[in-house]
This record gives structure tokens, sequence and C-alpha cells, in this order.
């Protein structure tokens, strides 16, 4: 599975690309920066992106609201160190603008909830980028 994962912090990508790693075989692209992953899912879509939501510049509420314009087909899942009940309603407003919310995880992420995360992503998701790639 190719998963995008976006967050301003560089040690919290490694952390992350890691434990994936650990997970099997999965292609892992990090930025750090929402308008160069906007441009990822243009070019080259991920099944998955997991969003930090508290960035400068481009913060993931931004990101998520801009991915959802350009019709992002695959699946999201959001990452913060924010109070739960904001992390919620941001996933809430993230699938009102159409996007694919698989779940909300509060920072830091420990291996046992990223493993599930990506099981659910990848009985989900492919089907997803599957169809929109054939009509795009």
């Amino acid at each position: 599975m190719r998963i995008l994962l976006l967050d301003d912090d560089a040690f919290m990508l490694e952390l992350l690309a890691d434990m994936i790693a650990t997970l099997g075989g999965h292609s892992v692209i990090r930025e750090t920066d929402g308008r160069r992953a906007l441009i990822e899912l243009r070019l080259r879509p991920p099944q998955l992106v997991i969003c930090d939501l508290a960035m400068p510049i481009m913060d993931g509420i931004d990101f998520l609201r801009l991915a959802a314009a350009q019709q992002y087909p695959g699946c999201v899942a959001l990452l913060s160190g924010v109070d739960s009940a904001v992390l919620n309603t941001a996933g809430r407003l993230a699938e009102a603008q159409g996007l694919h919310i698989l779940g909300t995880c509060a920072k830091p992420l420990g291996i046992e909830a990223l493993a599930g995360l990506l099981a659910r992503a990848e009985a989900r998701c492919p089907a997803i980028m599957v169809n929109s790639l054939k009509n795009s």
C-alpha cells in the first residue's frame, strides 16, 4: 500500500515511517509541507494519507479542504496531539467534504493502533483507488 505521511515534525515522520516498515511492505512518502503533499495527491495518489492537524503555513484542516476540492479518492487518518473533541470534529468536517476518513488518532500513535489503522486501510482503500484510477 502507498502511504503519505504529512506532519511538520520530522522526528514524528521518521517514527511513523519506521513503525510502518516493521508492519510490512508499504511504500511511504513523507511530507512536512501540505502544499507539496497536495501535489503528491495529484501526481501519485496514495491509498492512505496520515495527516497531522497542527502544522504551520498550511494546517491539517486547510490541507483536508483542498484535498477534498481536488477529489482525493483515497482514505485519510487524522493524527494530532490536540484535544480528542477537536480531532473528532475535524474528522467529521472532512467526511462532510467528501473525504474517506478511516479514523482519528491521538499522538503518540502506538504500534498496535497503527497496525489496526493499516488493516482497515488495506480492507477499504484499494477499491476506492482502483475505481478512481479507472475513471481518470
